[in-house]
């Protein structure tokens, strides 16, 4: 079989390919016209950052087997097209955790201390004692918004320098939180009260542009960001304009919206640092991601073994073809479930009903957390981490199986709990196959989880739907289909509208205007 490498790994990596049997070539650097040629003679492929595997590439690749990430990140490979086509998805979770957390805290350092100004300043043949001077990190607000693997490390690396860390993450419970020593606050109070702010969250609809010149006003005059996690988290043109403005004393990217920033105005100015996405790019960590990939690869297409993939779970084929539909089905109603939760995650009761409560439900289970824990961490959730992210921030997981599915063959029924606060969600295969939720807390409803849904509690009263029908009308927002539920005539009602693009905040906020509409949620899921 054929591997081909197409971003630059560690020699290392490719040994143990070779000494496996494995035929590898290694073409970096290949345009995808040339990538898209080749691309049907291997049987694997392995990538970094650089190569970009599009649907056109992976519909292309008629033996491809398995695509295996030299990292976390999978922004690079379309995984729904990868699904469809049966090949399997490996990343390396965890391999350079440490090296951005480093990476982060040399940002943080070298811009209180205005190192790389200081430098230059020398290397230009002056000496500007005076000019420099920097600002203590001891006693000084920390605020980490997401306490993922990342976001923690960089929590115990600021808590033995002596800052007072407080962070944002919305699924974390108090727990985790007491354990790492930080002090979970809402967004605003992290914005308000922070000397200094870390972002270590996914680049989401919800997260794009999250530092914007309004937050930015709020926070303390001479408020201090960085961001090594991902570009176009913090609005660039907002930051710029602080930044000359005094109201943010320094600044410290590693990510870009654009990357190279060609022309990008923050590279003018003396209060700004930066480093070309480098969080990962140390030898110790690239090494580390090259040996693990290559050893999946060969578990994989050698012994049939599959480790990290994020789109199948470890399984015997004849399982997997049993278990499969529910994967999707309870992986969807997982995502949709806490997206449309307010509050911290403190524990997951899944419940099987019926015929599927003699499958094995392990994988079922693992696919729920993953569905619930992908929208809302930065690193790559998947089939193997998502138990074990789970327990680390205090998730208690609860089965249960019963024969009884009343009128259906087989259902399954996941609730959340946050305190007090509970949501929950019901789903069935349509035809053994095809995901479909029958019920959202108690409202009774058929809903095809797929594509971007608006999600809204309302009074049931007239004028609702042509409300909601004239707004997204207006904004050249088509609905695809409107599904409607209600506790009683003239009670609470849930409309789930399942719209073809994107609604921005803008219209959302039109949306929770309109007469006895009580909330509005968008809910994104894979088409």
């Amino acid at each position: 079989m054929k591997v081909l490498v197409s971003d630059s790994i560690s020699s290392k990596g490719v040994d143990i390919l070779k000494k496996a049997g494995l035929e590898v070539d290694v073409k970096t650097g290949l345009p995808p016209e040339e990538l898209k040629k080749i691309i049907g003679e291997y049987e694997a492929l392995i990538v970094r950052s650089a190569t970009k595997a599009t649907a056109e590439i992976i519909e292309a690749a008629k033996n491809l087997k398995v695509i295996g990430r030299a990292g976390s990140g999978l922004d690079n490979v379309d995984k729904n097209t990868a699904t469809k086509r049966g090949i399997v998805v490996m990343n390396t979770p965890g391999g350079n955790t440490i090296t951005t957390a480093e990476h982060t805290m040399a940002l943080i350092l070298s811009m209180a201390r205005q190192i790389p100004q200081a430098t230059a300043s020398m290397k230009a043949g002056k000496w500007e004692k005076k000019k420099f001077m920097g600002v203590e990190l001891y006693n000084k607000v920390l605020g980490i918004i997401g306490l993922g693997n990342i976001g923690s490390h960089v929590a115990k690396m600021a808590l033995g320098m002596g800052m007072n860390v407080i962070t944002f993450d919305p699924y974390l419970s108090e727990e985790k939180a007491k354990s790492l020593g930080v002090k979970v606050v809402a967004l605003e109070e992290v914005i308000t009260k922070s000397d200094f702010i870390t972002l270590h969250i996914p680049m989401t609809n919800e997260t794009k542009n999250l530092i914007n010149a309004e937050r930015i006003s709020k926070m303390k005059k001479g408020v201090r960001i960085i961001n090594a996690s991902r570009g176009g988290i913090v609005d660039e043109t907002a930051l710029y304009e602080a930044l000359k403005s005094g109201q943010v004393a320094a600044a410290a990217l590693d990510v870009f919206e654009k990357e190279p920033p060609e022309k990008n105005p923050l590279l003018e100015l003396n209060n700004f640092i930066c480093t070309p996405h480098l969080g990962a790019s140390t030898e110790d960590a690239q090494e580390n991601v090259a040996l693990a990939v290559s050893d999946q690869i060969v578990d994989y297409l050698v012994h049939g073994t599959i480790r990290n993939a994020v789109n199948f779970p470890s399984l015997s084929a004849d399982a997997l073809s049993l278990v499969q539909p529910y994967i999707n089905l309870a992986e969807r109603m997982g995502t949709f479930l806490v997206q449309k939760f307010e509050g911290g995650l403190e524990g997951v009761v899944i419940e099987y009903r019926g015929e599927v409560a003699s499958l094995n439900c392990t994988p079922i289970t693992i696919a729920v957390l993953k569905g619930i824990l992908t929208p809302i961490l930065l690193e790559t959730v998947n089939f193997v981490n998502a138990p074990v992210i789970a327990k680390e921030r205090g998730i208690e997981v609860k089965e249960i199986t019963t024969d009884d599915a009343g009128d259906y063959h087989s259902m399954l029924i996941i609730r959340i709990k946050s305190g007090s606060k509970e949501s929950s969600v019901s789903g069935i295969l349509h035809g053994k196959k095809y995901p479909r939720i029958i019920a959202i807390d108690n409202f009774m409803v058929e809903v095809v989880p797929e594509g971007e849904m608006l999600v809204l509690f309302n009074n049931d009263k007239p004028g609702v739907i042509g409300g909601l029908g004239t707004v997204l009308g207006k904004n050249n927002i088509n609905i695809a289909r409107m599904q409607f539920g209600r506790e009683q005539q003239g009670g609470k009602s849930i409309s789930v509208v399942s719209v073809d693009t994107s609604v921005s905040k803008e219209i959302l906020a039109e949306l929770k205007n309109l007469p006895n509409i009580l909330s509005v949620k968008q809910i994104h899921l894979p088409v």
